[in-house]
């Protein structure tokens, strides 16, 4: 069962977890990796991803000191994101995650590759010569 932001289980995996789950948080942190951006630069290098959704992964990647948010205070807003010094701390563990990424992809289109090589043989009818299973007895009802 997954374990919620509100309740942090014991495992520490859980609580690495629930601050990097989401469906685009590690294509966020990756974007951002190279260096601060504007929000519509991370709209406009996942596209993807709605804007609803970037917003709601940056406030909650915000709420979780992972990532900064740097308002100009100018007119019309200027906001850039970067990760966090804490943020920073992500870096060894996203990287070993992205390096087995790489080898599950490579593996898997392996696997493809593999499967549409394979031959396959044309399917028969099921034959009943040479079983030793008897005919069903129908019930009477009595």
């Amino acid at each position: 069962m997954a374990v919620s932001k509100k309740e942090i289980g014991e495992c520490p995996i859980d609580a690495a977890l629930s601050v990097i789950d989401g469906r685009w948080k590690g294509t966020i942190l990756w974007r951002l990796a190279d260096g601060p951006m504007r929000t519509a630069e991370l709209r406009r290098s996942i596209p993807d991803m709605t804007e609803r959704m970037l917003i709601r992964h940056l406030h909650e990647l915000v709420a979780d000191g992972i990532i900064e948010r740097h308002d100009a205070g100018t007119v019309p807003p200027c906001v850039h994101y970067s990760i966090s010094e804490y943020g920073k701390t992500l870096e060894p563990v996203l990287g070993a995650l992205c390096d087995w990424g790489r080898k599950d992809m490579a593996r898997r289109a392996a696997q493809l590759r593999h499967n549409a090589a394979a031959p396959t043989s044309p399917a028969s009818p099921p034959s009943s010569a040479g079983t030793t299973r008897r005919p069903r007895r129908k019930l009477n009802p009595a």
